[in-house]
């Protein structure tokens, strides 16, 4: 997915509906946008996928209370794919589009490489004084070739992993989150961990979600994943890759997984019923869990450093159509939700952690009552000081989600390794043509 990422996947997302592409272009049409006959009042509309936190934290009651004429309406498609493919249909139409649409990280070397004369260079509305406030790389990946900046950041996903004391204690695991960092300092001692887990594991709890959120987690620590530097595909003769396919292997074929879909209703529902003991936790993950576990989790979760090291997983962009209705007062928008206040505040509420640098400094000392005081400015922080610059690809998303496929028929079918990574080469194939 948003934080994020995600971009964050936080409460109100659980409960989204996946629109469909009609009710989409009605969200974005004439009726919704245009200026209010009587009172002059503009609505402003907004398309995300998942939720970015922005209704959560209060913001955009905030903004509506700061400009009384703006109204903001927001849709969101849970599953980002599905958002995207949606998205994909109604630029090339031109109609249906938000004032502002949400792209994931996976997606934004595509609009800039690709789509740049759908979006609107934010330039033309003074955005490039806003550089320097934005980590270096947030801002250099939103920005095409010919210099187009073509969206503003909100948040990156620095990663750790959220864990369930109460289920840890009753196994007989340590507790402690520092203890725990150590243990599991690698992540051949992770899956030790939780061999000991599945010998007294209560009934129904796995040790980990998915093995996808694993791969996902592990490839999210290498400076090149899909494509190397120069822009080659290299997914498949990347070492790192593979060794992350294979420990993701290695936990499906030990047993220590529950199984589930991400984004799915019963992925969903297993937060609450304790179906699984860790979690790889980018920090957009936070508001999700806080949202699906409810008040009965705050206090059973904590968090702790990652396994191997830091790494990013996720993070997003608020864009502007070139189709979009009302182009300057989306720019005013987006370059308010994404201003280090802003950042600061949805981080304290839903998790997201801030690419503005500014807000990085605001949200050092922050600690989290729900997941047992943890000091998420410091773990968070710390991991995204250390986690690396990525290479950005056209088709980082469309090959990781091949490639997660492919390692859900070794987990859930108990496909053959060999056969499901050809299974996954073949899909890369097909999906890029």
């Amino acid at each position: 997915m948003p934080i994020a990422r995600a971009a964050t996947r936080a409460a109100v997302r659980l409960g989204a509906v996946a629109l469909t592409g009609a009710l989409l272009a009605a969200c974005g049409g004439a009726s919704d946008g245009a200026p209010d006959a009587a009172g002059g009042k503009v609505t402003l509309t907004v398309d995300l996928f998942g939720s970015f936190g922005y209704q959560e934290a209060g913001l955009y009651a905030e903004y509506e209370k700061l400009h009384p004429d703006v109204t903001i309406k927001q849709t969101d498609t849970e599953d980002e794919a599905d958002y995207w493919k949606s998205l994909q249909t109604r630029l090339a139409g031109g109609g249906g589009l938000a004032d502002v649409q949400g792209i994931e990280v996976g997606r934004i070397a595509s609009v800039t490489q690709q789509q740049a004369d759908r979006f609107q260079d934010l330039r033309a509305y003074g955005a490039e004084k806003l550089k320097g406030e934005f980590a270096e790389a947030k801002w250099a990946a939103a920005t095409a070739k010919g210099g187009e900046v073509l969206g503003l950041g909100t948040d990156v996903g620095p990663e750790a992993l959220c864990y369930r004391t109460d289920l840890f204690a009753r196994a007989g695991l340590p507790t402690d989150r520092e203890e725990l960092a150590r243990t599991w300092s690698t992540w051949d001692g992770y899956l030790e961990l939780g061999k000991r887990y599945r010998e007294k594991a209560p009934a129904g709890s796995a040790w980990i979600d998915s093995v996808g959120s694993l791969y996902s987690i592990m490839i999210g620590q290498e400076e090149e994943r899909y494509y190397d530097a120069s822009g080659k595909l290299v997914w498949d003769t990347n070492p790192a890759l593979r060794t992350a396919w294979d420990t993701a292997v290695e936990a499906a074929q030990s047993g220590l997984s529950a199984k589930l879909d991400q984004w799915s209703p019963q992925w969903n529902q297993a937060f609450a019923a304790g179906s699984f003991a860790t979690i790889p936790c980018p920090a957009w993950m936070l508001g999700y869990i806080k949202g699906q576990a409810g008040d009965a989790g705050e206090g059973k979760w904590d968090i702790a450093a990652l396994p191997g090291g830091a790494g990013n997983w996720g993070g997003s962009y608020l864009a502007v159509p070139k189709a979009a209705e009302h182009k300057e007062e989306a720019y005013e928008l987006i370059a308010w939700l994404t201003a280090p206040e802003q950042q600061a505040k949805l981080f304290r509420t839903q998790g997201n952690f801030p690419s503005a640098t500014g807000a990085i400094e605001q949200v050092a000392d922050a600690k989290d009552p729900y997941f047992s005081n943890a000091p998420i400015g410091r773990i968070f922080g710390e991991a995204a000081k250390a986690a690396p610059v990525q290479v950005l690809g056209v088709h980082d998303q469309n090959v990781a989600q091949q490639i997660t496929n492919a390692l859900g028929e070794v987990e859930r079918k108990g496909t053959d390794p060999a056969k499901a990574w050809a299974n996954a080469e073949k899909g890369v194939a097909n999906t890029l043509g």
